[in-house]
């Protein structure tokens, strides 16, 4: 079961993008940004996808962990603890750096 009261803040965010749509998959929620998986929730984790260059500008952010769901660790993915999403602000440049990175992405 994934954290539904974030789910709603991702919500917020997302809301009026046309090009996001929302799925459920692995137990968690996704946003998907033009066919692509952007954001999504796992737990009580945000995950988002911000390549590389974005992993490496993060990483020692506290709460920051990389994404690994299976034992194997995916490059250009970070998990975000809830507590380095406490305020909307953080929430929000978390966001919005997988939009960033996911806008550059050719639709599926």
């Amino acid at each position: 079961m994934y954290d539904a009261g974030l789910a709603a803040r991702l919500d917020d965010i997302m809301a009026g993008m046309l090009e996001m749509d929302v799925t459920h998959m692995f137990g968690g929620c996704g946003f998907l940004m033009n066919g692509n998986m952007c954001a999504g929730i796992w737990n009580n984790q945000l995950v988002i996808r911000i390549g590389v260059d974005g992993w490496v500008a993060i990483k020692d952010h506290p709460h920051v962990q990389p994404m690994d769901l299976t034992g194997r660790v995916m490059k250009g993915w970070a998990m975000i603890d809830p507590e380095g999403l406490a305020e909307d602000e953080d929430l929000q440049r978390y966001v919005d750096m997988a939009i960033m990175f996911c806008a550059g992405l050719p639709p599926k």
